[in-house]
């Protein structure tokens, strides 16, 4: 395989899990896989691990398994497993290392992206059941806490 269609379906795979990400965290993990995510939204998590990492587990084994099939990247479903591991490898440090403080290097950020998409997510953990959360997603911020980031950053540089 080439390597500009090798790029294309990573990176459609990559932004293609955004959405599927939202859309499994709202009507899944949200609904019929609470069991799971519950745990995630006890705070603070009194384990290293949560139910809800058997997530991780999930989409790392069907990774995997695309990897393991994909003929070291003669196939076109290797680099899909390439995008989703991209994308859980970004959700790990974004969500876990940076939104819930997993990582201890990386507490804090002046970066504005950060600092709103950081804020959308406290909006949905504001609801400890699993009905009535907002924000869904883990890389598109609404845009109302682009803007609300960025006047806070104006106000910290005055």
């Amino acid at each position: 395989m080439n390597v500009l269609a090798a790029l294309s379906i990573t990176l459609a795979t990559f932004a293609f899990m955004e959405f599927w990400a939202w859309f499994m965290h709202k009507y899944v993990q949200h609904g019929p896989l609470w069991v799971l995510h519950r745990s995630h939204h006890v705070r603070p998590s009194p384990r290293p691990f949560e139910r809800n990492d058997w997530f991780f587990v999930i989409y790392g084994a069907i990774s995997a398994v695309l990897f393991i099939t994909g003929d070291n990247g003669a196939r076109w479903w290797f680099w899909v497993g390439v995008g989703i591991a991209a994308y859980g490898t970004v959700y790990f440090f974004v969500h876990d290392g940076l939104i819930h403080g997993r990582l201890p290097f990386w507490k804090k950020t002046d970066n504005v992206y950060l600092r709103a998409l950081n804020m959308a997510h406290k909006v949905h953990h504001k609801t400890q059941g699993r009905d009535h959360s907002q924000e869904f997603g883990l890389l598109w911020v609404s845009p109302k806490y682009l803007r609300l980031a960025r006047q806070q950053a104006l106000k910290r540089a005055q």
